[in-house]
């Protein structure tokens, strides 16, 4: 990665060693239930990365409670503090929803008088209906199959402090939007917004996501081995989702499985991979913590950012 040259380079080994408290606040059944479908994630994980990625989460949220109260006292005034939003990005089936829960029910633990919320940025993909309107159903996740301006909304509202922001709920299910069907966001103290698209695209000249963001994450891995996830995870789908005809993948369920796979492949190549290489990668080097991965899910570096 030509762009890490602006990161720290940390072995798996290094890193585990930054912060140790003897503290393990997870057994495996419940990383179990964090996890996403056909992830993987060990308490041992959880001490050697994930402890310590919380632990340096938190100081970034120290000098941004500070510099929030130094322009209270620049401006002689009280100034409320507004939401740390944290962003996850990363491909398609890389583990983005896994790192986005982890992190979530970790900072809740580790801070029990904090409201830590999630989203993901799935609810401002432009309903099914629409992007086959538009002749760019076959373009869903790409940058012009989200609402970004209703997103950009979105972040400034919870920024503000407005209560109660009602936004859409995606289905990965049905693939769709579920109609007035809407999650509540109350003035959270900590937001994590995860999505392929949260470190890219302005919805205009002036504004990105990620200028809401108060500390970025990517989830890293070599595009072949996303690959391959991906395909395990489409084949774990088949297994299930033969039993409801409502579910998106039923079609493919209760057909062959080989022309299955063979479509999901074409998936990959057609839409994901090359989403990946033009929108997604791009976007890495704006994060403050690369997250790499390599076989079954294991984080062997961390890249920080040096500035």
């Amino acid at each position: 990665m030509q762009e890490t040259m602006n990161f720290y380079q940390i072995p798996r080994e290094q890193w585990q060693g930054f912060y140790t408290n003897g503290m393990m606040p997870f057994t495996q059944e419940e990383l179990d239930n964090i996890k996403s479908l056909n992830d993987r994630i060990s308490v041992q994980d959880v001490e050697d990365v994930y402890v310590p990625l919380c632990h340096l989460i938190h100081l970034y949220m120290k000098e941004f409670e500070s510099l929030t109260l130094s322009k209270g006292l620049f401006l002689h005034r009280y100034v409320k503090m507004p939401p740390f939003i944290i962003g996850i990005a990363g491909s398609v089936a890389v583990g983005k929803s896994t790192t986005a829960r982890l992190v979530q029910n970790l900072l809740a633990r580790l801070f029990p008088r904090r409201t830590v919320q999630l989203i993901t940025t799935d609810g401002f993909l432009y309903p099914n209906e629409v992007l086959e309107e538009r002749g760019s159903l076959n373009r869903k996740g790409f940058p012009e199959s989200y609402d970004m301006e209703a997103l950009i909304n979105f972040l400034n509202a919870v920024k503000s402090g407005e209560p109660d922001i009602q936004i859409p709920v995606y289905s990965h299910e049905v693939y769709n939007i579920i109609p007035d069907t809407y999650e509540t966001i109350s003035q959270p103290d900590i937001l994590i917004v995860e999505g392929i698209n949260t470190l890219q695209l302005p919805a205009n000249q002036q504004i990105y996501i990620s200028d809401f963001f108060d500390f970025s994450i990517f989830v890293d891995a070599q595009p072949a081995l996303i690959e391959k996830w991906y395909l395990e995870r489409f084949e774990s789908l088949l297994d299930t989702a033969f039993q409801d005809p409502s579910n998106y993948y039923y079609q493919y369920a209760i057909g062959d499985r080989k022309e299955a796979i063979k479509m999901a492949k074409e998936v990959w190549k057609n839409v994901n991979l090359k989403n990946l290489h033009e929108y997604i990668l791009p976007t890495r080097s704006r994060a403050d913590i690369i997250l790499h991965k390599t076989k079954h899910h294991l984080i062997d570096e961390v890249f920080l950012r040096k500035y």
